[in-house]
């Protein structure tokens, strides 16, 4: 039997997640990290993008999107802290382009209500969103 540990995937919504995992890689601003069970104690800031679950006996792989947060790794338990988490299945390719198109109005825009920063964190979500959805489509 491989050694395992919790994982916790949270939304200002929701908990996405909540289980025995072998292994999750997630993308933190300073670059994405693998983490296995008894795992050093880590914070991090995490980035728009997929986190990969991978389950025990390594036989079921998940994929989540997040639009950044906090991650807090201990040996045996990992807790994502996310504003905005999102089941792969449930990704909106529609919505995502939609999101985009807007980023990037507001961002030409400058007279837009919605500041210049905001406009930009925006267009990164929608950016790794379609990423996401793209990856996702080829491994099918």
């Amino acid at each position: 039997m491989a050694m395992t540990m919790h994982l916790n995937i949270v939304s200002a919504e929701e908990e996405i997640f909540s289980g025995t995992i072998e292994s999750v890689f997630i993308p933190l601003v300073s670059g994405e990290v693998g983490i296995y069970p008894r795992h050093t104690p880590l914070i991090g800031e995490i980035k728009p993008g997929e986190i990969v679950v991978r389950s025990e006996e390594g036989e079921n792989e998940q994929h989540f999107f997040v639009s950044g947060g906090i991650l807090e790794v201990q040996p045996h338990v990992v807790t994502v802290l996310s504003d905005t988490a999102i089941r792969a299945k449930d990704l909106d390719e529609s919505v995502a382009l939609e999101a985009k198109r807007q980023a990037e109005e507001a961002m030409q825009d400058q007279k837009a209500d919605m500041d210049f920063a905001l406009a930009q964190a925006e267009l990164a979500e929608a950016v790794a969103q379609l990423n996401m959805i793209r990856k996702l489509r080829e491994k099918r």
